[in-house]
């Protein structure tokens, strides 16, 4: 079959045996990178930033230049929004055509209630921006928590550059508390005064960033849960997975995937190797729950891993607190479906929130089998990372899979397919 994309074979491993160092974390990465520019800290005193996409974005983007073009960093537009807008000058912040399709509407209102001079390029409510930086007023705001925490992480850490400070009350269920959690910490580590004053008000005081020392980026766990997915689907008792840079007091939300996959019979053995660099080491042991079910409010970029997971082990499963997922790199909701669907695994979806399965023996009747998908079949990643991932390692259930647009991996984890290859797959380009 001749393909027009390039498209990846990913073949099962006779063995898997990994030791893997870990990515950084993006998400502290691009966190640190905003309140170096904020705090004036030299960039220098960073250490083992990501070297993803997004984070790639956020270096460049640090002299604030006439024009930025984030591309597909959710997390750059949403930063880089907050901080032109006290950042004296006039700029463009555009991005690729899917960031162009993904509101900022929310954002954008809160800011202008601050005092900040935004303006649409296209269409309400969404990318490019024309920003004209100025001093902004500080003072009460109230935001919807149910649609990014990225939103909030971001106007958080404007929060001490603001004259009266910032009171921010936030509305609706709150989505990726974790995170909110990890940028309040960061930003206390660079001098801010931020705290939670109950559960929907944080409080940061008009109390200016200090220059910070040196700062080390943990290893990301998001990276890790693929890892883990691995160890799931593998039958072979006598392999192994050991993952360098994790630590279990992490700052990290989507750390939790530990223990959800301990219910899964994935165990975490924490170590250390010397005395300062953390590891953990991944074993099969215990019960598998069945139904597995989670809420993923708190950590909805564990949600693809979990789908995949379950369904290729035939774990029925119910997965709730979705809805952010609609406006991610794709709709995730809907790709997981579509694909999904390849082989033979019908999941059903309530709203936009949940996502369920009964079992291979229960599922409404599709057109491909359950798991017999038709010669040929590819996963489409739909420009996101996560899609890629998730379904890789579908290769130790099925012996092979096909991934159309596997760079795509270099929005999170750069090196993810030398990874798999060191752990013992086979991996050739299809044309």
């Amino acid at each position: 079959m001749c393909r027009t994309v390039m498209t990846y074979r990913i073949v099962k491993p006779y063995n898997l045996t990994a030791d893997v160092v870990l990515p950084a974390s993006k998400s502290i990465s691009n966190r640190a990178l905003a309140l170096s520019l904020l705090s004036g800290t030299p960039t220098a005193c960073l250490s083992n930033l990501s070297a993803c996409d997004d984070t790639a974005v956020m270096l460049r983007a640090m002299s604030l230049p006439e024009k930025v073009d984030i591309g597909a960093a959710g997390t750059s537009m949403r930063f880089l929004t907050v901080i032109m807008s006290l950042s004296p000058g006039r700029r463009l912040l555009t991005g690729s055509a899917r960031m162009c399709q993904r509101p900022i509407g929310v954002l954008v209102d809160a800011l202008r209630q601050l005092g900040a001079d935004i303006a649409y390029v296209g269409r309400e409510g969404f990318p490019p921006l024309v920003i004209r930086g100025r001093a902004l007023h500080g003072g009460m705001l109230d935001i919807s928590g149910s649609v990014s925490s990225q939103y909030v992480s971001a106007l958080l850490m404007i929060g001490p550059c603001l004259g009266g400070g910032l009171r921010l009350h936030l509305t609706g269920d709150v989505v990726s508390r974790p995170y909110i959690d990890m940028t309040l910490a960061m930003m206390s580590r660079f001098g801010a005064d931020a705290r939670w004053a109950d559960e929907a008000t944080i409080v940061v005081a008009p109390k200016a960033y200090v220059a910070g020392g040196p700062y080390h980026v943990e290893s990301d766990w998001s990276a890790a849960s693929y890892w883990y997915e691995m160890m799931l689907l593998s039958d072979n008792p006598g392999e192994t997975c050991t993952l360098h840079g994790l630590t279990e007091h992490s700052l990290q939300g989507d750390s939790t995937v530990a223990a959800l996959f301990a219910q899964l019979s994935v165990q975490t053995l924490f170590a250390s190797q010397g005395s300062d660099v953390p590891k953990v080491h991944l074993m099969r042991r215990g019960d598998v729950a069945s139904p597995f079910v989670a809420d993923m409010v708190r950590t909805p970029d564990l949600a693809q891993t979990f789908a995949v997971a379950c369904a290729l082990k035939d774990i029925p499963f119910r997965l709730s607190g979705l809805h952010s997922l609609r406006i991610k790199e794709t709709d995730r909701i809907a790709a997981l479906s579509t694909e999904l669907a390849k082989l033979g695994v019908q999941v059903e979806v309530e709203g936009d929130d949940v996502m369920h399965w009964p079992g291979a023996a229960a599922q409404r009747r599709g057109s491909v089998p359950y798991l017999r998908p038709l010669p040929d079949t590819a996963i489409a990643t739909y420009d996101d990372h996560r899609m890629a991932m998730a379904f890789a390692p579908a290769a130790l259930v099925l012996g092979s899979i096909d991934i159309e647009h596997p760079e795509v991996v270099s929005k999170s984890y750069p090196t993810f397919w030398d990874d798999l290859v060191y752990a013992g797959f086979e991996i050739t380009t299809i044309v």
